[in-house]
C-alpha cells in the first residue's frame, strides 16, 4: 500500500499535477488498497485542519496582502533604504532587511516576495542590476518570511510535532539574523566585485525622515511579538490583531486602501488560504496512512540503525530534506514528515524545537530552487521573466543559505539561546 501510495504521489508529481491533489490521489488509492471505508477519509481530512494554531494561516495572509495595498510595505522599504542603501550594494541589501523586517508580520515567503518585489523589482533594474538577479535576490530573501517568527511553517511543524509555537517562535530569530546577515554581507561583496550599484543612495530619505514616515508601520511587528510573548495574546490571535492593525493603518492612518479594494485583497487572501488548507488536509489524510501501516515507526528504526550518532542523523536528514523540498511544497513537507522525524531527532538526544528549526530552513530552500520553488515563480512573475534565467544568478544565493543552514544545524544555542533565556525556569 505504501510502494502504491509513493508512486502514485510520484508519478503525479511528474505529470505536474497540483501538490494537493497528487497528495490527496495517492491517499484514496492507500484507502481502497487497504479497504477502510471511505468516510475516514473525510474524518481525517477534517482532522487536520480542525486545529486552532491553524487559524492564524489565513490572518497572516491577509495580513500581508492589506499591508502590500495599504502602503505598509513601501514605507518599510523606505527605511530600509535609509539604514543600509547608501553604501555600494545598498538596494539588494534594501531588499534583504526590509523582507527580514517584512517576515516579522505577514508570516509568507510568496506574500513578502509580492509585497516587496513589486516595489524593489523594478527599483533594482532602474539601477542597472540584471533582471535576473532582482528576480533571484527577491525570491531568496522572501525566503526569510518563513524562518523568522512569526511563520506559517513554524506553527505548521508545532502543530504537527506537538511543540510549543511559542518557543519555536522565539528560536527562529537566531537562525533568521543570521541568515538576513549573510545575505547582507554577500549582496555587499558581490556587487563591489561586479561594479554594481555605485548609485543605489539616489533618492535614499534621511534616516530620521524615513523613520517618522514608517512610524506605524514598524509598529506593527512590535505590537504582534511583543504580544506574543508578553503573553498578552497566542500566535493565533496575533495573526487577528496584525489585520485589525493593517485594515486600520491602511485605510485610516495612510488611507490607501479603499473600501473597494477590499473585496480583491479578502479574494486574494481566501484563494491563497484554501490552497494552503487544502494541502494540509489532504498531507493529513496521507500522513494517517502511513502511520497506520506502521511507516513512522519503521523509518524511524531504520534511522536509528543507519544512522548511529547525532551528527551523522542530522546530515543525513539535512540532505534527504533538501531533495524533498525541491519536489514537495514546504507545508505539506513538514505535516507529513514531521510526525516521523521529530521522534527520531528526540531518539538522539536532538531538542525538537531544534530540529524545526533545521527542517524549516532546509525545506524553506525548496522555496527557491527547480523545478517547484514557488518563491522563483512568483519573483519571475512579479519580474516577467521566465525561470531558466535566474538559475545562474540563484546558485550563489542557494549557497549561502546552505552555509547558514551548517551553522543552524551544528551550532543549537544560535537557536536555543534566547528560547533558554525566555524560558528559563
Amino acid at each position: 500500500m505504501t510502494t502504491a501510495m509513493l508512486a502514485t504521489m510520484v508519478l503525479c508529481f511528474a505529470l505536474s499535477v497540483s501538490v494537493a491533489v497528487s497528495i490527496g490521489l495517492a491517499a484514496i488509492l492507500g484507502m481502497q488498497a487497504s479497504n477502510a471505508h471511505m468516510l475516514i477519509s473525510v474524518k481525517e481530512m477534517f482532522n487536520a485542519i480542525n486545529k486552532f494554531p491553524l487559524a492564524a494561516i489565513p490572518f497572516f495572509i491577509l495580513a500581508g496582502n492589506l499591508m502590500e495595498t495599504g502602503g505598509i510595505s513601501r514605507r518599510l522599504v523606505e527605511f530600509a533604504k535609509s539604514i543600509v542603501g547608501g553604501v555600494q550594494g545598498g538596494l539588494p541589501m534594501t531588499c534583504v532587511l526590509t523582507c527580514m523586517i517584512f517576515a516579522a508580520v505577514s508570516g509568507s515567503s510568496v506574500a513578502t516576495t509580492f509585497a516587496v518585489g513589486a516595489i524593489l523589482i523594478p527599483a533594482l533594474i532602474k539601477h542597472g542590476y540584471p533582471t535576473s538577479y532582482a528576480a533571484a535576490l527577491q525570491a531568496t530573501s522572501a525566503e526569510l518570511g518563513v524562518i523568522i517568527p512569526p511563520s506559517i511553517p513554524l506553527i505548521l511543524y508545532g502543530v504537527s510535532a506537538e511543540v510549543s509555537i511559542g518557543e519555536l517562535f522565539i528560536a527562529g530569530f537566531g537562525p533568521g539574523l543570521l541568515i538576513g546577515g549573510a545575505l547582507m554581507l554577500f549582496c555587499w561583496l558581490w556587487c563591489k566585485w561586479k561594479g554594481w550599484g555605485k548609485n543605489d543612495g539616489d533618492g535614499r530619505l534621511p534616516f530620521g525622515r524615513a523613520t517618522l514616515q514608517a512610524g506605524w508601520a514598524l509598529l506593527m511587528p512590535v505590537i504582534i511579538l511583543g504580544g506574543i510573548y508578553g503573553g498578552i495574546f497566542t500566535p493565533t490571535e496575533a495573526a487577528a490583531v496584525a489585520v485589525f492593525y493593517a485594515l486600520v493603518v491602511g485605510m485610516l492612518v495612510y488611507r490607501e486602501i479603499k473600501v473597494r479594494d477590499l473585496y480583491m485583497i479578502l479574494r486574494k487572501s481566501v484563494i491563497s488560504s484554501a490552497v494552503i488548507m487544502f494541502i494540509i488536509a489532504n498531507a493529513g489524510l496521507f500522513a494517517f496512512l502511513l502511520t497506520r501501516a506502521g511507516v513512522p515507526e519503521a523509518i524511524g528504526l531504520w534511522l536509528q540503525d543507519v544512522l548511529k550518532s547525532p551528527v551523522m542523523f542530522l546530515l543525513g536528514v539535512n540532505a534527504a530534506l533538501f531533495i524533498i523540498g525541491m519536489f514537495i511544497e514546504t507545508s505539506a513537507s513538514i505535516i507529513v514528515l514531521a510526525p516521523i522525524l521529530a521522534p527520531v531527532a528526540m531518539h538522539f538526544g536532538i531538542d525538537p524545537v531544534h530540529f524545526g528549526l533545521i527542517m524549516v530552513v532546509n525545506l524553506a530552500l525548496g522555496m527557491i530552487t527547480p523545478p517547484f520553488g514557488v518563491n522563483l515563480f512568483a519573483a519571475c512573475t512579479v519580474a516577467r521573466i521566465s525561470l531558466d534565467r535566474i538559475i545562474g544568478q540563484l546558485i550563489p544565493f542557494v549557497l549561502v543559505i546552505l552555509a547558514c543552514l551548517m551553522i543552524i544545524t551544528y551550532v543549537p544555542q544560535l537557536s536555543l539561546g534566547l528560547r533558554d533565556l525566555v524560558y528559563a525556569k
